[in-house]
């Protein structure tokens, strides 16, 4: 038995030398597996650290430009803000002066031109479109009277100084008056005909030279107005006054759409004591306009206007009235001699007749 267990326990040499064999490569492998990935991860981290400095200046490179550099890009031009100064009341009523004479009423044009100066006397852009108006219409003695101001009023070495000081040294040229000896395509052109203040031309007697309309402020009527109306006779015209008509025309707009004539109180007078024409000056015709105030709604209020238009013998009328122009007609030996209305589509609504019968 004891040498039983003495056999099996002995080992041999060879085995324990294959054993340490054994064990050893298994070590030397197990050292190179850890050799191996302690490499690759000690090469990823270089491998990161290198590359990482590389990648900063492609960083950089996307960063976005700053706010600053859009300036460089110039954004579509807008107009300047800079607010330009609104024309004054003057400078709008001469336009509406202008407009009106190139379309040929050159008697409103002459109010505005009035109510400008109204407010700026001395405005030499509308003295000179006025004095240029008077020559349209031939009034000379009237035109040089605003030329002589301008050139008082004006700088010497101005333009306006320059045109007032021309015209009324060149005066106007006078029908025939060629210089002697000059060719005939030098001679002055013949006149044009002469024409009244509406721009019309005159009739071979009388004429129109002035309508002015002014307003009266009245604290018991809706309207008072005076209408002032020049009427002369032609040069070297011999007048029977007796053979003189004028018609005077006073309108409404009913509710600001329908026109007719004034139901308003209207009288007329002379304002130059002969007015026979005797001599040139113009006679002065005074119309005058007054709407009274229109009473509250009442049972005597309505009972009175029956009556007033009764009085009238006209029926009674719904409807705001208010002022709208006037239609003038003169004719001489029952002749229409001239026509001046305003606003001028009163001439196109009733137009004048050549006979006084119906006007």
């Amino acid at each position: 038995m004891r040498s039983l267990l003495s056999r099996a326990i002995q080992i041999d040499p060879s085995f324990h030398l294959g054993l340490t064999l054994v064990v050893l490569l298994a070590a030397a492998e197990i050292f190179a597996v850890i050799l191996h990935y302690a490499s690759r991860s000690s090469a990823g981290r270089i491998t990161t650290l290198q590359t990482l400095p590389a990648a900063l200046p492609r960083a950089a490179a996307t960063v976005a430009p700053p706010p600053a550099a859009a300036v460089a890009q110039p954004r579509p031009s807008q107009p300047a803000t800079v607010a330009t100064p609104l024309p004054s009341l003057a400078e709008q009523l001469m336009r509406e002066g202008v407009q009106l004479r190139d379309r040929g009423d050159t008697t409103t044009a002459l109010q505005r031109f009035d109510e400008a100066l109204d407010s700026e006397p001395d405005n030499v852009g509308v003295l000179l479109e006025k004095a240029k108006t008077y020559d349209a219409m031939q009034l000379y003695d009237r035109a040089n009277e605003i030329w002589r101001k301008i050139r008082d009023i004006s700088p010497s070495d101005s333009a306006a100084y320059r045109a007032a000081d021309q015209r009324l040294k060149l005066g106007v040229s006078s029908p025939g008056a060629a210089v002697e000896g000059a060719p005939a395509a030098n001679a002055p052109p013949a006149a044009a005909p002469p024409r009244d203040v509406a721009g019309n031309p005159e009739g071979p007697v009388m004429a129109i030279t002035e309508v002015q309309t002014s307003q009266t402020p009245d604290p018991e009527a809706e309207t008072n107005l005076a209408l002032r109306i020049g009427i002369k006779k032609q040069p070297g015209v011999a007048i029977d006054h007796n053979k003189v008509k004028i018609y005077v025309f006073l309108y409404d707009t009913v509710d600001d759409n329908e026109v007719k004539l004034t139901d308003a109180d209207v009288s007329s007078e002379w304002g130059t004591q002969k007015h026979d024409w005797t001599e040139a000056n113009p006679e002065i015709l005074m119309v005058n306009y007054v709407r009274p105030k229109t009473p509250h709604p009442s049972a005597s209020s309505s009972e009175a206007g029956q009556k007033s238009r009764s009085a009238k013998g006209s029926a009674p009328e719904s409807g705001r009235r208010k002022y709208l122009g006037y239609r003038i007609l003169v004719y001489y030996d029952d002749k229409l001699q001239a026509v001046q209305a305003e606003p001028g589509r009163l001439l196109q609504l009733y137009p004048p007749p050549e006979s006084p019968s119906t006007p």
